[in-house]
């Protein structure tokens, strides 16, 4: 994409930032003294880097003295690595990369985030054979199917498959990625076991009922109707797009495995937000206003944003298939569209804040499938979180939206440690409670999945 034009002045001085800073609500902040104006960010083509799109479509960038460039990138992989070398300023990541570039799985590099991209925004698809077979053992209300539907009615399925000799394979979109650990949690709520990672076997398939491999986003159509898989979990559009093709049916969307869960984050590395502070809270207050315009006045403004993202340079898939669940429906089996108000949830609910506790359920997944090989105690997983989720710069930010007049301070968690309140067990598909600031009794309550001094040695569980 072309570079935003120059159209305005840069002004700021370190005095009126300090205004902004300590008086929110003050008449008009002044522009931040930027060190870096001209940046590039990677994204990948999903729906949920809308902020992005909107940040620079809508001038939100340039308000702040931003010359952006946004550039689609080919996997995440490719993103991560271009970050880390600085061939990329920034990009749309998942949740998972950059804590587990901090902690050295996969990659080693110090990644950080001080803005959280959305809420929700995922779902399981499985193919129209799976689904005639899962059907059966799905209650029906009024000829529909009941949901949420939960893995208990996929196990029979499996079962099927094994006793046959046959694998049951299935998508998800990176190790680390959100997908993964929403695809593990639903097949384990229902007894399939999805596989153990070791330091040895990084294919994430060992003792596995069901066998997880990476599939980029949109290429998990195409995947399917190929029948290398059987189903996926990915993003939108590329779940709609299954209905749309007559591929595959979307079973459960991950608002329903768990309610308002987090999704993707805004990755930088450590480096760059010490060697360029007021540019971090710059493209952090314009993805911040990018996030409200997305969720304001009940979504009144996400058929425009539909059509942005429907653009090549985007998305680029059809605005039909984008609206379906950008705009508060989505559908299930052809025809069986339902009311879905927060699926994508941009800005309500404090989306946007990077709270430690959502770090902290990614790393718990991390250790409970191996990813993380020995344990660990809860002041790890707390140190962890904080050294790469910045709520800290994120309420600057914050502070300084408000005093341009852009957000009021009742749109933030002023006053918030970092942490939500404990999840409620009713907000997760296998009733299970959820409490970040004890992270290991989380761990050894969900019934699948290392616990306690448990390791994966060779292809067996050992220790205790």
């Amino acid at each position: 994409m072309k570079i935003a034009k120059r159209t305005f002045l840069k002004s700021a001085s370190a005095l009126g930032l300090a205004l902004a800073l300590g008086c929110p609500g003050a008449a008009s902040a002044e522009m931040l003294d930027v060190e870096k104006d001209e940046l590039k960010f990677g994204f990948i083509k999903l729906t949920d880097m809308a902020p992005l799109a909107i940040a620079y479509e809508k001038g939100f960038f340039e308000d702040e003295g931003l010359f952006v460039t946004l550039e689609p990138q080919a996997n995440w992989k490719v993103l991560l690595d271009r970050v880390i070398i600085g061939e990329l300023d920034g990009a749309h990541m998942l949740a998972g990369q950059p804590l587990a570039a901090t902690i050295g799985f996969g990659t080693k590099a110090h990644i950080v985030t001080p803005f959280s991209m959305d809420l929700n925004g995922n779902a399981i698809t499985v193919s129209n054979e799976i689904w005639d077979m899962m059907k059966p053992n799905i209650p029906e209300e009024n000829g529909k199917p009941v949901h949420p539907i939960k893995a208990d009615a996929l196990k029979p399925v499996v079962d099927k498959f094994k006793a046959e000799g046959k694998p049951f394979n299935m998508g998800m979109v990176f190790p680390v990625s959100t997908h993964n650990y929403e695809l593990r949690y639903w097949l384990a709520s229902g007894g399939i076991n999805p596989g153990y990672y070791s330091e040895s076997d990084i294919s994430g398939q060992i003792k596995a009922d069901a066998l997880l491999s990476v599939t980029p986003p949109p290429q998990m159509p195409a995947t399917l109707e190929a029948g290398t898989i059987v189903g996926y979990c990915v993003g939108e559009p590329w779940n709609q797009a299954a209905v749309f093709k007559g591929i595959g049916v979307p079973v459960i969307t991950d608002y329903e495995i768990w309610k308002n869960n987090p999704e993707k984050v805004f990755g930088l590395t450590k480096e760059f937000t010490e060697k360029y502070p007021n540019t971090t809270l710059a493209l952090t207050k314009a993805l911040i206003r990018a996030a409200k315009w997305l969720d304001e006045d009940n979504n009144a403004n996400r058929a425009e944003a539909v059509e942005i993202l429907s653009r090549s340079e985007y998305v680029g898939a059809d605005a039909e298939v984008i609206a379906n669940s950008m705009t508060g429906t989505f559908e299930y089996e052809k025809g069986d569209k339902r009311d879905v108000p927060d699926f994508n949830t941009f800005f309500r609910e404090y989306a946007t804040y990077p709270f430690y506790s959502d770090a902290i359920w990614y790393l718990t997944q991390m250790r409970r499938w191996g990813q993380i090989p020995e344990f660990k105690d809860d002041a790890w997983y707390a140190e962890t979180a904080k050294s790469v989720y910045l709520p800290d710069i994120y309420m600057k930010a914050a502070e300084l939206v408000i005093a341009d007049g852009n957000a009021t301070k009742e749109d933030f968690p002023f006053g918030s440690d970092g942490y939500r309140p404990p999840v409620p067990a009713s907000d997760f598909i296998d009733g299970i409670a959820y409490d970040a600031k004890a992270p290991n009794a989380y761990i050894d309550s969900l019934p699948i999945g290392l616990k306690g001094q448990q390791k994966v040695d060779g292809s067996e569980i050992v220790g205790g």
